[in-house]
């Protein structure tokens, strides 16, 4: 018997099994409950009175149902004929149990022995093998529960990993990924899926960087640093966002491209690896089946992410004016990136440099954290300037919105009088 934390009553004749029983036995509360109940659909629409949540089916045809309520979720199957085969059939022991209401735990694995162990065992071979997704739920549980992988099972998943198994479907790929992205520990995670051989299979570009050396201020090869950045990140940043961490570890993703090496001086340069890491960024976290806006935003600030800090005020306001839609995350990027880099030609002069251009940047964002509100609008603009629809409209707004950024404007009248002397500069430009 053990003592579990407050939870709904077991609906009638329902197990609680996998990932929830574990977690309970563990003396965690889950956020996410798996049932096997004799009744999916009549346990599902209990729980949600209980809870105040909402029951709604998930596969008819098989009788699945879930239960929102809030940040908890319940999802409810029917209950197997034979539960001891149902739980040999799952990928790890401390998976392959099922806990009744009355306390007793099915456990035909061992997996209570291993939950103390705080080890990660295989039920079997074939059942990772069955489902090739078991090898990175190995590497993400063994970072986010702590646990050592038991060696015979880290040999089966080295194996299997170089086996060329059918990769699972997209998104559950991106499901795994994420969930090891947003624990705190996730570089390490990510070192795990390297170590294991996961990463050229599922990040096959951001594998790319291993070996790939830099110098400069650069200690590590590619794929390394994109990882300690992760790292800086969240030892600062410990509420990233995920599109942030994804960017984060994605920043160089573009260098082992366009590496060049110069034939005369031996130096080694990655001319638009800002540019190139954008595209990869993008076509990777498409594969990936994100959101457009999440994969759009990743990729702006992996190309930004080389942008020369200010070395004055003003600038700085040029730079909140320019990048306002990617800040502070860009910020907060580019300081992991150089935090990550301690190679030779990064010293304290350049660590203080830099800081005080971010200081700059952060001085100027927090003066106008929103832009300022049009001093004319487009109808303004074209009575002014004798203009009609088109984008020398656009691009005269823009000069005005830059120059009151800027503080070059405060009034309507300086407004007026900037955009007659804009649209006469650009006039003789263009004869």
């Amino acid at each position: 018997m053990f003592r579990r934390p407050r939870l709904p009553a077991f609906p009638v004749g329902a197990l609680l099994v996998g990932g929830a029983a574990r977690d309970l036995l563990s003396g965690r509360t889950p956020k996410d409950f798996d049932w096997a109940a004799p009744d999916p659909e009549g346990a599902a629409r209990a729980v949600a009175a209980q809870t105040g949540g909402s029951a709604f089916p998930l596969d008819p045809d098989r009788g699945y149902w879930r239960v929102s309520a809030g940040d908890v979720q319940h999802d409810f199957v029917p209950q197997p004929d034979r539960l001891e085969d149902d739980l040999l059939r799952r990928d790890f022991t401390v998976n392959a149990l099922a806990l009744h209401a009355d306390g007793r735990v099915t456990d035909p694995t061992g997996g209570r022995r291993d939950l103390q162990r705080r080890q990660l065992r295989m039920v079997s071979e074939a059942n990772l093998r069955a489902d090739p997704l078991r090898l990175l739920r190995a590497a993400r549980l063994s970072t986010t529960l702590g646990f050592r992988v038991e060696p015979a099972t880290e040999a089966a998943l080295r194996h299997l990993a170089a086996a060329n198994l059918p990769l699972p479907a997209p998104e559950r790929v991106r499901e795994e990924l994420n969930a090891l992205l947003l624990h705190p520990d996730a570089a390490r995670g990510v070192l795990r899926l390297q170590d294991l051989g996961l990463l050229r299979l599922y990040l096959p570009e951001l594998a790319e960087g291993e070996g790939v050396s830099q110098g400069g201020f650069h200690h590590l090869d590619v794929l390394h640093h994109g990882i300690e950045a992760l790292h800086q990140l969240l030892a600062r940043s410990p509420d990233a966002t995920l599109t942030l961490r994804w960017a984060t570890l994605l920043h160089d993703v573009g260098k082992p491209r366009t590496r060049a090496v110069d034939p005369t001086t031996g130096r080694v340069s990655y001319h638009g690896h800002d540019r190139v890491g954008a595209d990869l960024t993008r076509a990777l976290l498409t594969r990936l089946r994100f959101p457009a806006d999440l994969t759009e935003y990743a990729s702006a600030l992996v190309k930004a992410h080389m942008l020369p800090l200010p070395a004055d005020e003003r600038e700085a306001r040029r730079f909140v004016y320019r990048r306002r839609a990617l800040l502070p995350d860009l910020l907060s990027l580019m300081l992991a990136d150089r935090e990550a880099a301690r190679g030779p030609s990064s010293h304290p002069g350049t660590r203080l440099a830099y800081a005080r251009a971010m200081d700059r940047v952060l001085a100027a964002l927090d003066a106008q954290p929103e832009a300022p509100r049009p001093l004319l609008n487009g109808a303004d603009i074209m009575t002014l300037l004798s203009l009609t629809p088109g984008p020398e409209v656009g691009a005269a707004a823009r000069a005005l919105a830059e120059a009151q950024a800027l503080g070059e404007v405060i009034t309507p009248a300086d407004a007026r009088a900037l955009l007659q002397t804009w649209h006469r500069e650009r006039s003789v430009r263009k004869t």
